[in-house]
């Protein structure tokens, strides 16, 4: 009887274990502190729609513009036309601009600063649910869940923030993976341990109560 017991055991354990890998392994993520024990730099930035940028020509100022990137993710700057612009840094943008201006401007110095930033979506903290404001903000570095709730107002009066849920795109195998968090218990009972660390594109889905 004990050796029956035993193997149902071990099968439910080994189900457990299945059912885990298929939904992308880990369910829980390590707390983060409110602040940061020492500032780290994030991930280069790329380029999103809307962003707003100071394309400076050193000596031709005739050439210099301030534009916002397009929603089709080009600019045009003078003599550039629908110049693309989403998904470089702004060095790699830089570098383009200079070619492009090359055929006009012997060996053009060309920088190009990013003055309003909106990010590409896979750079952004999207923050859907029960909310007091839904929101997609911009990703900055070191940004933590508590960061992410005091940008969309807090959780709405019947948000079920004991539910919420963190969905995270793995770039280096291509697979999505959800953790459980505790809004409530972050903001509500001010526990540090339910606070994480974001990356650029999580995704925070709140549901709402049923009561």
């Amino acid at each position: 009887m004990r050796s029956v017991t035993r193997s149902v055991l071990i099968l439910g354990a080994a189900a457990q274990a299945l059912t885990a890998c298929a939904s992308g392994g880990r369910t829980e993520l390590p707390a983060a502190s409110y602040v940061a024990g020492q500032e780290q730099p994030g991930e280069e930035y790329v380029i999103g729609p809307l962003d707003q940028l100071n394309i400076f020509v050193w000596r031709n100022p005739e050439l210099s513009a301030k534009v916002q990137v397009r929603p089709d993710g080009r600019i045009t700057t003078p003599l550039v036309a629908d110049m693309p612009a989403v998904g470089k840094t702004p060095a790699q943008l830089a570098a383009d601009m200079k070619r492009a201006l090359g055929e006009y401007v012997h060996d053009p110095i060309v920088q190009v600063m990013v003055e309003n930033f909106a990010g590409t979506f896979s750079q952004q903290v999207r923050i859907v649910g029960a909310t007091e404001h839904p929101a997609s903000i911009p990703f900055r570095a070191n940004m933590t869940l508590l960061d992410a709730m005091i940008a969309v107002g807090g959780l709405s009066q019947y948000a079920a923030g004991n539910r919420a849920k963190l969905v995270r795109y793995d770039r280096d195998t291509g697979q999505q993976h959800e953790y459980r968090i505790d809004v409530a218990r972050l903001l509500h009972r001010g526990d540090s341990s339910a606070n994480v660390r974001l990356q650029p594109g999580d995704v925070i889905i709140i549901p709402q109560s049923m009561f």
